[in-house]
């Protein structure tokens, strides 16, 4: 299994936070050095550690706030 770098270019905000301090996020990430991308997933104090998550182009991600 490979590594999987990532950066977190941009922290947009914060959608939530569990008691044990992880918080659900908003951000742009560059993963293993592409382009940065719309990101919300769950973050450990820190960044970390992660969740799963899901990530979005700039399309797609006008489009879902067209959708909300």
């Amino acid at each position: 299994m490979r590594d999987i770098k990532y950066e977190i270019v941009e922290e947009i905000g914060v959608l939530s936070e569990n008691a044990k301090g992880w918080r659900k996020e908003l951000n742009k990430v560059s993963w293993n050095g592409a382009a940065a991308k719309y990101d919300i997933r769950d973050w450990a104090p820190g960044h970390e550690k992660m969740g799963k998550g899901i990530t979005l182009t700039e399309p797609e991600a006008e489009k879902l706030k067209n959708l909300l």
